[in-house]
């Protein structure tokens, strides 16, 4: 099979235009997932005309740091103005767009095993560089020019398809959170809620007539220092849940392959819990086991994570098993399981809102880069204990919502994706130009 593949040096060219007209404003950096976005570096009195210039259908890739994050960040821009990138950056583009499809060249950079090849050839350096020699000595099998674009079009068809999926996740989360806030942050659940003789059939409710603004009794709280409805109280978080903490798992019990997937603190990310890289467990489970088995709609929270300087993998972080099949909780992950069914949609969305998460942060102990939290400071969280009546409507709204996510349809969907970017090395090339 390598006897059909070329050197990728042969087919792309360096590109080193600055910005030294100014004319690009925008500064952009590259993810690790091979995208570029906006850059987080400060450029306050930084002399922009150093930095190089990306146009439409060019490549960016930063080479520096491949050995510590075992993937080479490299993007093509399909933007129609140009932008900034950093003169550390390597830019580049295709030498003959007759021969080779720009787009099919990034389907091969979007491979695991192309990073897994990448990461063989750097230098021994801590951050683990790969010189450009060997960037451009790596290897693709290049097909024919009329091949390429079906290929990309039969990729892109699943590539869009987990774009929309995901905006309609997000969609769907933020709606659950807009009535989160409308109905215990601003206090306008439906004022009905209050009315007994109404309670018992939801259809009659008037949602549209909300408590604080409807006139509503509100009466201060010492405890949470600002007004509440009448008759509600504070609490603290503990009284809505238990926790119950994850299985110190030996790695004799690991698997990589099995029907038992075990969640890690990585497979926790927010607001979903993935499964898409994990170890399973193979062998019976046991009473214990059971008891850190986690199903559809169980909340899971990291207990171990970084400091408050690296929100993004930071300690606290929430998410939602969504899926059918049972799984099971590795230890420094905690499940926080409802005293009662209609707590669900309540518990999850305060416990995953950002001020919980701060809260959760900023009192854990440890270093920077490794901060915990515990049970108990999870459960002394104050919060509001609102009527039984707006619990259980909350929940058959909020419930309905969580109902439509697509997240078991969306890892099908990446698994069709990476199959078909492994398919690539199975590339018929012999009408191929040599």
């Amino acid at each position: 099979m390598m006897n059909n593949y070329k050197r990728i040096g042969d087919y792309i060219k360096s590109v080193k235009v600055f910005n030294s007209d100014l004319r690009a404003k925008e500064l952009l950096g590259i993810n690790i997932d091979k995208f570029f976005m906006p850059s987080v570096a400060n450029v306050v009195g930084t002399d922009l005309s150093r930095y190089k210039i990306v146009e439409k259908n060019q490549f960016a890739c930063n080479r520096m740091h491949v050995g510590r994050d075992y993937r080479i960040p490299v993007a093509l821009s399909d933007r129609d103005e140009p932008f900034m990138v950093s003169p550390a950056y390597d830019v580049f583009e295709i030498k003959d767009t007759s021969i080779l499809h720009a787009e099919y060249l990034m389907m091969w950079f979007s491979r695991a095993e192309f990073d897994r090849n990448a990461w063989f050839y750097t230098d021994a350096d801590v951050r683990g560089g790969l010189a450009w020699k060997a960037f451009c000595d790596m290897q693709l099998p290049v097909p024919s020019i009329e091949k390429q674009p079906e290929i990309v079009k039969e990729y892109n068809t699943i590539v869009n398809r987990i774009k929309l999926n995901e905006q309609l996740n997000q969609k769907l989360e933020e709606t659950a959170r807009a009535i989160y806030k409308h109905w215990f942050v601003d206090f306008e659940f439906p004022f009905d809620l209050c009315q007994s003789e109404l309670v018992e059939d939801l259809t009659q409710i008037d949602y549209s007539k909300g408590y604080k603004s409807s006139g509503g009794e509100m009466v201060w709280n010492n405890e949470l220092g600002k007004e509440i409805p009448k008759e509600w109280e504070d609490c603290n978080f503990g009284e809505f849940v238990e926790t119950i903490n994850g299985f110190a798992f030996k790695s004799e019990g690991f698997s990589e392959y099995g029907t038992i997937p075990i969640l890690k603190i990585k497979s926790i990310q927010p607001p979903i819990i993935k499964t898409d890289d994990v170890e399973y467990y193979y062998q019976e489970i046991n009473e214990q086991l059971e008891r850190v088995a986690i199903e559809r709609g169980d909340i899971l929270i990291t207990m171990t994570g970084s400091g408050v300087n690296q929100i993004n993998s930071a300690v606290g972080q929430v998410g939602r098993y969504y899926y059918n099949k049972k799984a099971l909780m590795n230890q420094r992950v905690c499940k926080l399981k409802p005293k009662a069914e209609y707590l669900n949609e309540f518990i999850y969305l305060f416990v995953s809102s950002e001020e919980i998460h701060m809260n959760l942060l900023y009192g854990s102990t440890g270093s920077a880069n490794q901060a915990n939290i515990s049970p108990n400071q999870i459960k002394s969280l104050k919060t509001i204990s609102p009527n039984k009546e707006i619990l259980i409507a909350f929940e058959n709204i909020v419930s309905k919502i969580s109902d439509c996510k697509r997240i078991p349809q969306q890892d099908k969907l990446i698994e069709l994706k990476n199959l078909l970017l492994s398919k690539m090395t199975k590339v018929e090339t012999e009408k191929e130009v040599v």
